[in-house]
């Protein structure tokens, strides 16, 4: 077992840091410990934990900003925000469920691989609501970038740069968010036995109109219940009254003899944790796949994964998002997934799979020879002796091939 060093703040986090370089100790970076399946295997010499540099250090309801540590836990972030209703405009996604892992998720980790939830087609990902950042580069030094407001920036974006990187840039030690109040009401419409080109079709007719659709996801027939109808699901919120009136708009906009109904209250809550953890395919070691696709070409990617692998998948962000489970646990089909993406110009994500499998196939979409250059000159740029979390978006090459 590694050693694990377990800084207080942010100054003897820098220390670590910086005596890590010198001695060409390779770090795994660590927050509540529940996205460490997440990526290539990596081999490291010490985890550096970031359990103790938590608080939130600024919140200001009045103007939707919160400073936070990276190490506090997203449930205080939640609980602090609820007191004056308000919420992460993202909605970060929970991996717990898919890994089996325990702990808390952090807002650091949740950062750095720049998670987001169903709220996404509306609100933006996670780096779309970060302002401000403050990390240890690889050499130990403390680099702060952004503020507590939004504004324009010019040069190198380092927030934007940071949301992503998966602890490859820097060590996260304190992080800003613009924030959003909580919805009056929350209201989703329900459609039953459509086929995933009917659903991505309403979908698609939803999202263009101008009733404000916040989350759409499509539950093909028999996911995760051999009796189960295919289920669309359409997200309302905002004020109480124009929440009916959205409501019906969009069932005048999408009827055409489909029956409509509406989930509300805990139902609706827990209903879209379901969909954004991914809890359909909790409790299962299979491969998990995640394809980030045009929705208008889901059905055509739906038909053929299902003939070449006969996988398992649902649709998040209106058919943006395919979660995909494979059928056998020893063949994550890497090879007909990345063919079958590549043709229509999309990225394919190995989120969960055993160490055999991860060893052997690229983790994250492969690069472009040209960006998988800048990515290398960038990271050796901020890690010059790659410490942090060595391999774990995968090997970039060497900046001077062809």
């Amino acid at each position: 077992m590694s050693k694990i060093l377990t800084p207080k703040d942010e100054a003897e986090l820098a220390k670590m840091v910086a005596r890590a370089n010198k001695n060409k100790t390779r770090l795994r970076i660590e927050g509540g410990g529940t996205r460490q399946d997440l990526g290539n295997l990596i081999k490291t010499d010490a985890t550096l934990s970031l359990k103790n540099i938590s608080g939130i250090t600024l919140y200001e309801p009045g103007a939707l900003t919160l400073v936070a540590k990276a190490g506090t836990p997203l449930k205080e972030i939640e609980k602090a925000l609820k007191k004056h209703s308000q919420r992460l405009a993202f909605e970060p996604m929970d991996h717990r469920a898919i890994f089996g892992s325990k702990g808390e998720p952090t807002i650091g980790a949740i950062v750095a691989g720049n998670i987001s939830g169903s709220r996404r087609i509306i609100a933006g990902g996670c780096r779309d609501s970060l302002i401000g950042v403050r990390f240890i580069n690889g050499n130990g030094e403390i680099i702060k970038n952004g503020g507590r407001v939004m504004k324009n920036v010019t040069g190198l974006d380092l927030v934007k740069l940071m949301a992503g990187s998966f602890g490859t840039l820097g060590v996260i030690s304190e992080v800003s968010f613009k924030l959003l109040p909580v919805a009056q009401r929350k209201v989703s419409l329900e459609i039953k036995g459509l086929s995933s080109e009917q659903a991505i079709s309403i979908m698609s007719k939803a999202l263009g109109s101008p009733f404000e659709i916040t989350a759409a996801a499509h539950l093909p027939k028999n996911l995760n219940n051999k009796n189960g109808d295919a289920k669309t699901l359409l997200r309302i919120e905002g004020f109480d009254s124009r929440v009916d009136y959205r409501i019906e708009k969009l069932s005048e906009l999408i009827a055409n003899n489909i029956e409509i109904t509406t989930i509300e209250g805990k139902e609706h809550d827990k209903l879209w944790r379901y969909i954004r953890n991914v809890k359909i395919f909790k409790n299962s070691k299979n491969p998990l796949w995640k394809l980030s696709i045009k929705p208008s070409d889901a059905p055509d990617i739906e038909k053929q994964l299902i003939d070449k692998t006969g996988a398992d998948m649902f649709f998040d962000w209106a058919g943006g998002l395919i979660w995909l489970q494979m059928q056998d646990e020893d063949n994550a089909h890497a090879d007909v997934v990345r063919h079958i993406v590549k043709q229509f110009g999309g990225h394919a994500t190995l989120v969960r799979a055993s160490d055999e499998i991860r060893e052997a196939v690229e983790i994250f979409q492969p690069e472009q020879v040209g960006i998988a250059k800048l990515s290398n000159l960038i990271r050796k740029k901020f890690d010059p002796s790659g410490i942090l979390n060595p391999n774990l978006m995968g090997n970039l090459g060497d900046e001077n091939a062809n």
